[in-house]
């Protein structure tokens, strides 16, 4: 995200201008973009050097690297938008190791013809988010494709953190005995979504659940060092992030559907849309697997943060060969929780 980073003489028309190929071109329109945009709401003194790379100093520990692309449509939702949406699905993907994040780049892959005020209402969210959350972003680049080319913008972005000492956590570490938590209602960003991409009105707002959780989980890491795995379900949900993870540590998963928490409003937009609330993607809920000692002290912790209020004990791991994750029903009986096949939500993240 190079820039020669001098005032332009005729500033961009932020108000009723669009993305053009000479904004992608190496010259002085796309100098101007950074300057005008990116650098005026990513601000740092590390994004100021102008620099093609960002250096810095990390502790003596063990590093945490994740990518994510974001694609989503629309790219702007109930509680939030493509811009925020990237740097909390960076922060959460790095936090899920048990790191603090520290560092985030950009990438923007921008289509000609893309409203220039749209550009700047995400960027400026973009910003909002890795300000509040206290991570950066320190480099990132820029490329226009032709109109027809691309949908708007996609934005990639990268985090690195650092692990603290003695933390491990993985999800192949599950263990049978353990218990299973999440922090809050399953469901919620992918309803937001699908709601606002069909101009769907409930009765209730529903709201994307996406933010940053790395904070949330400081405090878990804190009071419970021996945490096993975290993780982030969001595509397919809680269902198929638990398959993943009893895949991973060649355990089964025995879910308490009542203890599972779900907004009523989720509930019922998920009956009208033929959905299953536990395939639903999510941005800002996480899933923990700890020992079973450990698992009431863990929630009291999540329960007294903004982002856990909600937290709750929905099952345990159990011995199964074959990985399978079950649950048992509201009304006594027992089903299979298998993975997704196919796509509930397309472009939900």
């Amino acid at each position: 995200m190079s820039a020669d980073l001098k005032r332009f003489p005729i500033g961009l028309n932020l108000r009723d201008g669009v993305v053009d190929m000479t904004h992608g071109s190496g010259g002085r329109a796309m100098a101007q973009l950074i300057e005008e945009l990116f650098v005026k709401y990513f601000d740092n003194d590390m994004l100021r050097q102008a620099n093609d790379q960002a250096a810095f100093q990390v502790p003596a520990s063990r590093m945490v690297i994740s990518t994510d692309g974001h694609v989503i449509s629309p790219l702007f939702f109930p509680g939030g938008d493509i811009g925020s949406l990237a740097v909390h699905g960076t922060v959460n993907d790095v936090a899920m190791s048990g790191a603090k994040p520290l560092y985030l780049s950009a990438g923007f892959i921008l289509e000609e013809g893309f409203p220039l005020a749209d550009l700047e209402r995400i960027v400026a969210s973009m910003g909002k988010a890795a300000s509040e959350a206290g991570v950066p972003v320190v480099t990132g680049d820029t490329k226009v494709v032709e109109r027809g080319k691309g949908d708007g913008v996609f934005i990639t972005t990268t985090g690195v953190g650092v692990v603290p000492e003695g933390i491990n956590i993985s999800g192949d570490l599950a263990q049978p005995g353990d218990a299973i938590l999440v922090n809050g209602t399953m469901g919620d960003h992918g309803v937001a979504i699908m709601s606002s991409r069909e101009n769907l009105e409930f009765e209730t707002s529903i709201e994307s659940d996406s933010a940053a959780l790395h904070t949330l989980i400081a405090d878990m890491v804190d009071a419970v060092p021996n945490i096993h795995c975290l993780r982030d379900p969001t595509r397919g949900g809680l269902a198929t992030t638990l398959n993943e993870l009893a895949h991973q540590s060649g355990v089964g998963m025995h879910l308490q559907e009542a203890a599972i928490p779900i907004q009523p409003a989720v509930k019922a937009a998920c009956e009208l849309l033929g959905l299953d609330p536990l395939y639903v993607a999510n941005e800002g809920k996480l899933i923990c697997i700890c020992p079973q000692e450990d698992a009431e002290r863990l929630l009291d912790v999540m329960q007294q943060h903004p982002l856990g209020k909600e937290s709750a004990i929905i099952g345990k791991v159990v011995e199964d060969q074959h990985s399978f994750v079950q649950m048992e029903t509201s009304f006594g009986g027992s089903r299979m929780v298998d993975w997704l096949v196919g796509e509930q939500l397309p472009r939900i993240c």
